[in-house]
């Protein structure tokens, strides 16, 4: 194999654990695993509502994902990669135990999607587009958040 092929498949395999390791973060509900693999001002994209910038801002996330299903799990079902760019089609799941979005505990096993798309550089991932399924999610839980 050439060092550029060997460069590639380095590259390549440092990019995709950084991405496992990102979800990783939600499934094993450390939230301190993101330091290690999104860059300082990695943008993601939306933002929740309040959520802060850079790997700092989800966090926060992280730990409401866990305590609203703490048998969360994030399962992938496909991977598409190049360089610098990885495209991921997953699901969450887990069983409602915790508030979520003011929605109460309802002890359901949910399921629902997520797409998302990370731009990487090398090592970390410095940007995340991502839409989840909430329609799905809520039509589970057999309510909608209230709106203000």
């Amino acid at each position: 194999m050439s060092t550029s092929n060997t460069d590639l498949s380095d590259r390549l395999r440092t990019e995709r654990h950084a991405v496992e390791t990102f979800y990783r973060a939600f499934s094993d509900k450390n939230p301190d695993l993101v330091d290690e693999v999104l860059a300082p001002s990695w943008d993601d994209i939306p933002l929740a509502s309040g959520q802060g910038a850079g790997p700092e801002g989800v966090k926060p996330i992280i730990r409401s994902v866990a305590q609203a299903f703490p048998d969360v799990q994030i399962t992938v079902h496909d991977m598409i990669q190049e360089p610098g760019r990885i495209g991921v089609r997953a699901e969450i799941s887990g069983t409602h135990q915790g508030e979520l979005f003011g929605i109460a505990p309802t002890g359901k096993k949910v399921s629902f999607r997520l797409h998302e798309f990370h731009t990487l550089d090398g090592k970390r991932v410095t940007t995340t587009w991502h839409m989840e399924d909430w329609f799905g999610l809520f039509l589970q839980l057999g309510q909608f958040p209230k709106q203000a």
